[in-house]
């Protein structure tokens, strides 16, 4: 009886179930049919051959021993990394244009400098880094229109040399980039991510940042630096009244500094603005503010030591840093 009762009940029940279209919706999954988690499937978006070139060398710790001992390795002919990457954001280190500086300090500030001179940028007691500047002439103008062509780099015994080849007519595929360490060149495919390893000094690598004129060079525990060969394009010099010809595309370096070991007696254009006791007297509300005093900081070669501020190779009584006005 309670059978038949409970049977009643379940067929008057079945009428008063919501309808289809009501109900809320359940998730089936087929035995033995298990859909890809989401993760996975943005990994295969995002897993090209570019992806997963260029994401860990920029996540990397310039310090990290895989960073350094990497093997050469070259991405697909579809990866974008053909070009450099750009490194002119503001943040402390970078030199860009004509040039343009952001300090230590996180405060930008241009060097103007003059052409066809060499001046010491950083100087500390165990780095010293020279640039050598070129330039363009407005006679509408009381100074050079200027940009760094070649980096001096010395530390310890060694030299380090980097520069933008004189290029007339710029092709983004051509490689400009010459270096040299210790008078020797190095060579390196041109293949995005290839990596020059000293053995002389096996803490010291280059890595190929684009198939051609961008490298991140990269001394153990003493700098980090991504440097880019970069033209003025007509469009800059149409704006900027700079004057390219066709003989000259005036490549030149923009340049992104990381230190790790300075003292606090540093010195140079750049260097001196990573001290504790460095006062900007600039006006940081200025369009250009320009750091003035470039005769204190010029050198006889791209490699010497011997500008007034120079730090390199010896101990110096610490002076109060209080930067000259350009005007």
């Amino acid at each position: 009886m309670a059978a038949t009762r409970r049977a009643c009940l379940a067929v008057v029940a079945a009428p008063c179930a919501p309808p289809p279209s009501l109900r809320p919706r359940r998730r089936r999954r087929r035995r033995g049919c298990h859909p890809a988690p989401r993760s996975s499937t943005r990994e295969g978006t995002r897993g090209t051959s570019s992806w997963r070139a260029t994401t860990p060398r920029t996540r990397r710790s310039p310090a990290s021993p895989s960073a350094t001992s990497a093997a050469p390795t070259s991405a697909s002919s579809s990866a974008p990394a053909a070009r450099p990457s750009a490194v002119c954001d503001f943040y402390p280190g970078v030199s860009c244009g004509d040039p343009r500086f952001t300090g230590g300090d996180g405060n930008n500030f241009y060097f103007h400098g003059k052409k066809d001179q060499d001046f010491c940028i950083v100087s500390d007691a165990d780095l010293h880094i020279n640039a050598h500047f070129i330039g363009k002439r407005n006679p509408a103008m009381s100074h050079d229109f200027t940009w760094i062509q070649a980096l001096g780099i010395r530390f310890a015994d060694h030299r380090l040399y980097m520069a933008a080849q004189k290029t007339a007519k710029w092709n983004n595929d051509v490689d400009r980039l010459e270096l040299a360490f210790d008078g020797a060149p190095v060579d390196i495919p041109t293949e995005f991510g290839a990596v020059w390893q000293s053995t002389a000094v096996p803490g010291l690598t280059v890595t190929r940042t684009a198939v051609a004129n961008g490298v991140r060079v990269q001394l153990k525990g003493v700098f980090d630096i991504m440097a880019n060969v970069v033209p003025i394009t007509e469009e800059d010099s149409r704006v900027h009244n700079y004057g390219v010809t066709e003989d000259d595309s005036l490549a030149h370096f923009d340049l992104g500094f990381k230190f790790f070991s300075l003292t606090n007696d540093v010195h140079g254009v750049l260097g001196q603005t990573y001290r504790t006791d460095y006062i900007n007297q600039l006006s940081v509300s200025s369009n250009m503010p320009v750091m003035g005093g470039a005769p204190k900081y010029v050198t006889s070669d791209i490699f010497a030591a011997d500008c007034s501020v120079a730090r390199f190779g010896a101990r110096h009584a610490g002076i109060s840093m209080v930067t000259a006005r350009a005007y």
